[in-house]
C-alpha cells in the first residue's frame, strides 16, 4: 500500500491555497482555524481529500462569518472530507429565518451552515463533527453517489421569531440527491429535522438511498423525513424527545413532529426496524407513500400524557400531494404505544395493514362530554379521534379508501373496545376487508 502524502496547512490563507488546485491531499492545522468567509474548492476539484490533523482540527465560523457555509464544494467529484470538527456561530436561537419562498433551494436561502454541496458526485464526509451551526450542518443539493458516515451532530440549528423550528439543524438532501447512504449519524438537540429529504414537486425526486443505524434524540420537528423520493430504505434508527423542547414545534403551520415522516410523493420505500420512545406528535405518516412498507418499527410513550402537548395518531395516511395517493402500502409487525388519538388513520386502496399492536390509545379521552380540548376536531365525525383504526374519506383532499385488508391487529386503549375500526362518511366498511382484530 502506497501511503497518501498530505499537505499541512498552517492558516486559512493556507488552506485556501492548497485547495486551490482541486486535487491531492490537505490536512487541516491542528487546533482552531478562525474562518471570516468560507473554504470553497475550485469547480474543477477532483479526488481531493481533506482531513483533520491527528491532534484535532476544529473550522471556526467567526462571529463576522459571511457565506452559505464553512466548506463549499460545487461540480467536484471523489471528494473525500474526514476526521474535523465545524463549529458554528450561533449564539441566540431566534433568527429571521422561517422556510424558503418561490421553490427557491435551501442552499440558497440559508446561510452560515457547515457543509454545503452541489452538483457533485462521489463525495464522502466521514467523523466530521457539528457543533452550534446557525442553519443546516450538512447540506447537499442535486449530488449523486454520497456516504456520509459517523458524522455527530449536536446542538445546531435556530427558530423563527415566532419561537418555532424553521427546519433547521441536521442534514438535509435537496433537490434529487440520487445513491446516497447516512449511515450511524449521531443526532442530538437540534431545532428541526434530523435528517431530511426534500425536493420541490417541479423537482427531480432524491433516489436509491439509504438511512441506516443512526441515533436522533431531542429534536424540535421531525426525526427523519422522506420527501418527494423513490427507493428509500430507513432501517434500524433509534431515538427519542422527537418533537421536543415541545415549544420549538411549528404547530400554527401544521408542523406536528413525526418520528418518521413522509412528504410529497414517495414510492417503493422501507421503513424497518426503527424505533423511539417520546414522540411528540406521530410515530409514522405516510402523506403520500404508496408502493411501499413500513415494517417492524416501533414507538413508545409511557410518560403522563401531559408530557406529550402535541400528541396526535399513531400512523397517519395522507394524500395531500395531487400525483399521489396512499395505495398498495404493507403496514405490518408495528408497535405503537402511547398516543392521544387512534392508532391509524387510513385511507387509500389495497393497503394491508396486520399483525400490529397499537396500546394505550386515546390517552386523550375522546368520546367524553364535555369534549377535551385536545379533542374539538370534526366534531361531526366523533369516531376519527377516538377509534383504533379509522378509514377516512379525505386525507388532505378527498379520498377513496376501499380494499384494505385490516386483520390480526391488537388494540388497547380508552374506549377502544367501543370504538374499535369506524369509519367516515362515505366510506363502506363493506368494500374493506377486516378480520381476528382484537379490541380491548
Amino acid at each position: 500500500m502506497i501511503a497518501t502524502l498530505f499537505v499541512l496547512a498552517l492558516s486559512a490563507s493556507d488552506l485556501r491555497a492548497d485547495l486551490a488546485s482541486g486535487i491531492g491531499a490537505v490536512q487541516l492545522p491542528p487546533g482552531e482555524t478562525h474562518l471570516d468567509r468560507p473554504l470553497e474548492l475550485p469547480p474543477h476539484a477532483k479526488n481531493l481529500t481533506l482531513r483533520g490533523h491527528p491532534t484535532g482540527s476544529t473550522l471556526v465560523l467567526d462571529p463576522d462569518f459571511k457565506g452559505s457555509a464553512a466548506i463549499i464544494i460545487n461540480g467536484a467529484y471523489n471528494v473525500t472530507l474526514s476526521g474535523f470538527t465545524i463549529r458554528g456561530n450561533r449564539t441566540e436561537l431566534k433568527s429571521d429565518w422561517y422556510l424558503p419562498e418561490h421553490s427557491e433551494p435551501f442552499a440558497d436561502y440559508y446561510t452560515a451552515n457547515g457543509i454545503v454541496v452541489r452538483k457533485s458526485d462521489r463525495l464522502i464526509v466521514r467523523g466530521v463533527q457539528f457543533k452550534s451551526i446557525r442553519a443546516f450542518p450538512l447540506l447537499i443539493n442535486a449530488s449523486s453517489h454520497l456516504l456520509v458516515e459517523s458524522v455527530d451532530i449536536q446542538d445546531c440549528g435556530t427558530l423563527d421569531q415566532a419561537g418555532r423550528n424553521n427546519t433547521t439543524g441536521g442534514i438535509l438532501l435537496e433537490e434529487g440527491v440520487t445513491a446516497f447512504q447516512i449511515r450511524h449519524a449521531n443526532i442530538a438537540r437540534i431545532t428541526g429535522n434530523g435528517i431530511w429529504t426534500h425536493s420541490y414537486n417541479d423537482s427531480p425526486r432524491s433516489s436509491e438511498g439509504f438511512i441506516i443505524g443512526s441515533t436522533i434524540s431531542t429534536v424540535g420537528r421531525d426525526a427523519i423525513q422522506i420527501g418527494h423520493a423513490t427507493k428509500i430504505r430507513v432501517e434500524h434508527n433509534s431515538g427519542s424527545q422527537i418533537g421536543f423542547p415541545a415549544e420549538y414545534a411549528d404547530l400554527e403551520h401544521q408542523g406536528t413532529p413525526v418520528a418518521l415522516d413522509t412528504a410529497g410523493n414517495v414510492d417503493y420505500s422501507f421503513y424497518t426496524d426503527n424505533h423511539f420512545t417520546d414522540v411528540n406528535g406521530e410515530c409514522v405518516n405516510l402523506d403520500g407513500f404508496h408502493d411501499g412498507q413500513v415494517t417492524g418499527n416501533s414507538c413508545q410513550n409511557l410518560k403522563p400524557v401531559e408530557t406529550y402537548p402535541g400528541l396526535h395518531y399513531g400512523i397517519v395516511f395522507g394524500n395531500n400531494n395531487p400525483a399521489a395517493n396512499p395505495n398498495n402500502n404493507v403496514v405490518t409487525g408495528n408497535t405503537l404505544k402511547g398516543f392521544a388519538y387512534g392508532g391509524a388513520f387510513v385511507i387509500g386502496v389495497n393497503n394491508r395493514i396486520e399483525n400490529n399492536r397499537f396500546e394505550d390509545l386515546n390517552l386523550a379521552h375522546c368520546g367524553t362530554t364535555p369534549v377535551p380540548a385536545r379533542c374539538a376536531y370534526a366534531l361531526d365525525q366523533p369516531d376519527m379521534l377516538r377509534s383504533g383504526i379509522y378509514l377516512g374519506n379525505n386525507g388532505g383532499r378527498p379520498a377513496t379508501t376501499t380494499g384494505n385488508i385490516i386483520r390480526n391487529n391488537t388494540f388497547t386503549g380508552y374506549g377502544i373496545k367501543e370504538h374499535c375500526i369506524a369509519v367516515a362518511p362515505g366510506v363502506s366498511l363493506q368494500r374493506n376487508t377486516l378480520f381476528n382484530n382484537t379490541c380491548n
